[in-house]
């Protein structure tokens, strides 16, 4: 398998990891996703989500671009994701409550702001891939297991604004499917600007990109997934998904090494 086709599947398998995530609210009753889950699950995704930053995407960006190329590429994230939640605002739902259904409206923002945000994620598997095959694979499975809880997080808010399960199924597929078409999207870059498939992309383009994901990675932890995981006082909960995910990031990068 070369490594165009490697990049493309595994930013095809971290986005279907979104779909895979929201499978449970096809069989759920509401009262199921309890508080104290969601601040596990919310919490275990943030801690997969930093270790990754720190493992997969920091110290790769400094290595092929050095420390002043990563901090660049980490401020562009941050930047660009804040733009982002400017231009699309979206109110952080808390899973179980029944005022997630209060204004649709506001739901479908929320969902296209969590599609939107997928896009990086999916051109940083791609040129993983592309530069080294074990690094894509490694960051494909931060991206998935970071992406399995975000489905709860998609679906679940549709579901209580809809009560369509299907519904709220197939939108999560559709908010992960973002990932390949990043992939997708960066490999006609690559053929605009470099004019064949094969080149490599410059250490410094790669360096900022790798950089760039990883403030959009710190941005979502610190923003968005650790408040909302706290946000019923249960801190403790919190913390215990945050090792938990952080510990499974670390033994799956070891196991691929």
């Amino acid at each position: 398998m070369n490594h165009i086709t490697l990049g493309f599947l595994a930013s095809l398998i971290a986005g279907c990891a979104t779909g895979i995530g929201a499978i449970p609210v096809l069989f759920f009753r509401k009262q199921h996703f309890s508080h104290r889950l969601k601040d596990l699950l919310l919490g275990f995704a943030a801690g997969v989500m930093l270790a990754a930053t720190a493992f997969s995407l920091l110290v790769p960006a400094i290595a092929i671009g050095g420390v002043w190329i990563a901090v660049i590429g980490i401020i562009i994230g941050a930047l660009l994701l804040d733009g982002v939640d400017k231009a699309i605002p979206h109110e952080h739902f808390e899973m179980g409550r029944e005022g997630a259904s209060s204004n649709l409206r506001r739901i479908w923002l929320f969902v296209l702001a969590v599609t939107i945000h997928n896009f990086p994620e999916g051109i940083v598997t791609f040129l993983a891939a592309l530069q080294e095959p074990k690094l894509g694979v490694a960051i494909a499975i931060a991206v998935a297991l970071h992406n399995s809880p975000e489905g709860i997080r998609v679906s679940v808010p549709i579901f209580y604004a809809t009560g369509n399960r299907k519904k709220a199924f197939l939108y999560s597929v559709a908010s992960g499917l973002a990932e390949p078409l990043g992939a997708i999207l960066t490999f006609g870059l690559i053929l605009l600007f470099a004019g064949e498939a094969s080149a490599s992309v410059p250490q410094q383009m790669t360096g900022i990109m790798f950089g760039a994901v990883a403030g959009v990675m710190v941005y979502i932890s610190v923003d968005e997934l650790l408040p909302i995981s706290r946000s019923y006082g249960r801190g403790h909960d919190s913390i215990l998904g945050l090792m938990a995910g952080m510990a499974l990031m670390a033994l799956s990068l070891l196991l691929l090494r």
